[in-house]
């Protein structure tokens, strides 16, 4: 496996051990995981990913462990489907869908809840907890039942019922708080100073973002150990949307994958669009907006990568776009006439950025987007 070196400042570089710790004491930037991939050889680690098991663990190469956890759900290695009549339709050439419903609790957070219980494990913990919008709190609750840790879910009490009785079902301690999503994340924040408690998107959120990673190495994998030519991706945090180009960088960096970066897009709910704003506006940074959008999960009106997905957006010669809830519908319902997956919101925003993008293609008389 790779050396997992550090945890890495990524604005001034610092290096930090590999613990519980998320935020440069030098100049407040981020932390993520930095590794040495110079020990790998392109031949044998393909091997050893297509004889890997059938869930993300096949890249535990590109992990933030030194040997291969044990965990109690598989996530990961979901259906990635040639949606040819969603492309006819919109008159593109060709499109994939990148179907995460068929993880354990139906959203691509079982990635992300995956390993950061692994690494919560690792450092001792046995208390895990979130903030979350909804879907998060279904992955923490449920992947903390079968590892049998005690957790703590924080939501808005706003979350829809559906969410809300999809995540007690666990018997996990749910906790509504007053207010939107930041205002349930700087709560938390302040727990996490005060209890020994592993909350997967704030002490442990390093080791989180790399669940993310997978998507890329899988998306990569199924086509073949290619790179798509340009993805469509929602934009909540920031955060999926850039560790998905982060994984096709170090794949490219250990000889896996050749070519250039693919344009990324991202898509926001245009009442919760502080990325799309500030992409429009041309500036580096997102001014925080208060949500309103029926897209609850992907509603974070201070996006803590923000400004990373700016300059991915940018840096591939893509766009931040954001929709109405009225086309967040209409992606729903477009989505399940043409490929028969039923999506939640986050996905309809998906679906609606791509007809917004195709639109703008023919208007420009353009072809052959590949999403």
């Amino acid at each position: 496996m790779a050396a997992v070196d550090a945890l890495k400042c990524k604005e001034c570089g610092t290096s930090y051990p590999l613990e519980a710790r998320y935020v440069c004491e030098r100049c407040f930037g981020p932390l993520e995981v930095s590794y040495d991939f110079s020990a790998l050889d392109a031949a044998e680690t393909k091997r050893r990913i297509q004889a890997g098991p059938q869930s993300i663990w096949r890249y535990a190469d590109f992990l933030p462990f030194e040997q291969q956890p044990r965990t109690a759900l598989a996530a990961g290695v979901t259906p990635l489907i040639h949606a040819d009549r969603l492309a006819q339709r919109l008159g593109l050439r060709e499109v994939w869908v990148k179907n995460d419903a068929a993880n354990p609790t139906h959203s691509f957070k079982d990635r992300v809840v995956t390993v950061a219980l692994a690494k919560a494990r690792e450092l001792g913990f046995e208390v895990v907890a979130c903030a979350s919008t909804g879907n998060l709190a279904n992955a923490v609750a449920a992947h903390a039942a079968a590892a049998g840790l005690e957790s703590y879910v924080f939501v808005p009490a706003d979350l829809e019922e559906q969410k809300i009785l999809a995540t007690g079902v666990y018997g996990t301690n749910l906790v509504a708080v007053r207010g939107n999503y930041d205002d349930v994340n700087r709560l938390c924040t302040e727990i996490a100073g005060e209890r020994d408690w592993a909350f997967v998107n704030v002490n442990l959120r390093p080791y989180y973002a790399e669940g993310s990673k997978t998507l890329g190495f899988e998306i990569a994998e199924q086509l073949g150990f290619e790179l798509p030519d340009r993805l469509v991706v929602p934009v909540a945090s920031g955060s999926l949307f850039t560790k998905i180009a982060r994984g096709f960088e170090e794949w490219k960096e250990v000889g896996l994958l050749s070519g250039d970066l693919p344009v990324f897009n991202g898509a926001q709910a245009e009442g919760c669009s502080p990325v799309a704003q500030a992409f429009e506006a041309g500036h580096e940074i997102c001014r925080p907006v208060k949500p309103k959008t029926i897209a609850k999960s992907l509603a974070i009106g201070n996006p803590a990568d923000g400004p990373y997905a700016l300059e991915l957006a940018r840096r591939s010669g893509g766009t931040v776009d954001s929709v109405t809830d009225d086309e967040i519908r209409a992606g729903i319902r477009l989505l399940a006439e043409t490929t028969g997956v039923f999506t939640e919101t986050a996905g309809g925003v998906t679906t609606a950025t791509l007809a917004k993008l195709a639109e703008r293609g023919r208007s420009r008389a353009t072809s052959g987007w590949c999403s």
